[in-house]
């Protein structure tokens, strides 16, 4: 799409930029949503009231989060399995229900899930996403001529909500370790390494903007060890900085599945490979040994955790403490969206904390002491790492991806400016989000999104026949 845009410029009248608090600051942004100046209004010549040209932003403006897990078409079922079937209802009762969804869902409706669960984001703080997605065939596992009418309704969904899109094509192979062959209900999965490494080639030329191309690999437990070897070789051909994604130590019985057949734990196996590095992200790592945590930061690649799905299936911990004093990056998303809302992902990873340890500020640090500060600035920046996007603060070079906080609105009213991510994680801030930019352009205003009254109607429609299927 075209932009005849010129340079635009607006007046914040508070902000956190990279550098700490600031307020009355000139921010100039260029055509293609990048940051080119900031500056003190003050030093400007005409600093005082209304800097010619510049658009006045009242309120409290922090940089947009980046969602670095999503599985889209997964907000079909939320709150449609939390019913108890057996005493030992776990994360693996719970994949059945969402493979009979992944069965049946067709682009046209992943595309209206993608849409609401992508503006939900946005309403929510979340300003970019990493969109983990194995659905890749047909419902009757044949393979789609020409473009693949998946993949292409996640792209329409993220242009039409507006969200920053890392997509993230998953090589999913195999049913479990030893390479054992797909199940039935997995079928829809599957691409062979050759037509996966074309598929990823051809859909990143369509690259630019806000979109780019990165790969997942399902799990060890999903992708031959050869294969993601000679996988991941390949895609370090094709663009040497590309973001590879990888679920890993998610689950205890994944854990002793891979130390049966090959002798090691997850994490151990993957940094024994020697591919880790900075472009990777490992999500969930939920059951990782001290070494392997320190491998992992080491390594550089980032972990991302999203506490509400872990919690919602019962998966365990990440071990928050110890990989952040090893120098871990970590980030945060929302998974199967059981909440969309990076501010409880990030009160929830504190919340674990405070109450295995019994004590408060569990994750504030010596440099930043306010621990809504120091979790979401640094979330902030390691996910926009794990979406190899030039996201995650508001700093010159970095794309203009902004949510204004209503500074009168009663969470945040009265408040040290100092204490307004405080107040955004702890004090139901989320309320206060008022608008919401991405790239230069506004997509949320007052709280309300362009597609809303069409893609609610839609969306409803769409749940309740899926109910019905199911």
């Amino acid at each position: 799409m075209s932009d005849n845009r010129l340079e635009s410029d607006y007046r914040l009248e508070c902000a956190y930029l990279a550098g700490g608090w600031s307020s009355d600051v000139v921010v100039s942004v260029a055509a293609d949503g990048l940051i080119t100046a900031i500056r003190p209004a003050a030093q400007l010549p005409d600093g005082g009231p209304g800097v010619e040209g510049a658009e006045p932003v009242a309120g409290i403006v922090v940089p947009g989060m980046p969602n670095a897990h999503s599985h889209a078409f997964q907000r079909a079922m939320v709150g449609n399995t939390e019913y108890r079937l057996s005493d030992h209802d776990s994360f693996w009762t719970w994949r059945q229900a969402m493979y009979a969804l992944a069965n049946q869902i067709e682009p046209d409706e992943l595309q209206v899930v993608a849409t609401q669960v992508y503006v939900e984001m946005l309403k929510a703080g979340y300003t970019s996403v990493a969109e983990f997605n194995y659905l890749h065939r047909r419902r009757d596992g044949t393979a789609y001529d020409g473009s693949n009418a998946l993949w292409d309704a996640l792209g329409a969904a993220a242009q039409t909500a507006g969200i920053g899109l890392t997509f993230l094509p998953t090589l999913y192979q195999s049913s479990d370790f030893a390479a054992q062959p797909l199940k039935p209900e997995q079928h829809r999965f599957y691409l062979d390494t050759d037509e996966f490494l074309r598929a990823v080639d051809d859909h990143r030329r369509g690259d630019s903007g806000t979109r780019r191309t990165g790969v997942a690999f399902h799990s060890l437990r999903a992708v031959p060890p050869d294969n993601l070897r000679v996988a991941a070789r390949a895609l370090r051909s094709m663009d040497a900085t590309m973001p590879l994604h990888i679920h890993v130590a998610e689950q205890l019985l994944e854990v002793q599945a891979c130390q049966k057949v090959t002798g090691r734990r997850p994490i151990e196996f993957l940094l024994d490979t020697g591919l880790l590095d900075e472009h990777w992200c490992l999500v969930h790592a939920t059951h990782a040994t001290p070494r392997e945590l320190a491998g992992v930061a080491q390594s550089r690649a980032v972990v991302c955790v999203a506490v509400t799905t872990e919690a919602n299936l019962g998966d365990g911990f990440f071990d928050t403490p110890r990989f952040l004093s090893v120098g871990g990056r970590l980030c945060v998303g929302s998974d199967s969206h059981a909440t969309v809302d990076p501010a409880e992902e990030l009160r929830w990873l504190e919340y674990q904390q405070r109450l295995q340890q019994q004590r408060r500020g569990a994750l504030a640090t010596p440099a930043e002491p306010h621990v809504g500060t120091a979790l979401w600035a640094a979330a902030a920046e390691h996910g926009a790492a794990a979406l190899g996007q030039p996201v995650g603060s508001i700093a010159v070079g970095r794309r203009a991806d902004w949510l204004v906080l209503d500074a009168t609105h009663p969470t945040l009213a009265g408040g040290a400016l100092e204490t307004t991510l405080d107040r955004l994680l702890f004090a139901g801030g989320r309320a206060a989000i008022r608008d919401c930019m991405v790239a230069g352009r506004w997509v949320v205003r007052d709280g309300r999104h362009a597609a809303d009254e069409v893609q609610s109607s839609r969306f409803g429609k769409l749940v309740a026949k899926l109910s019905r299927q199911s």
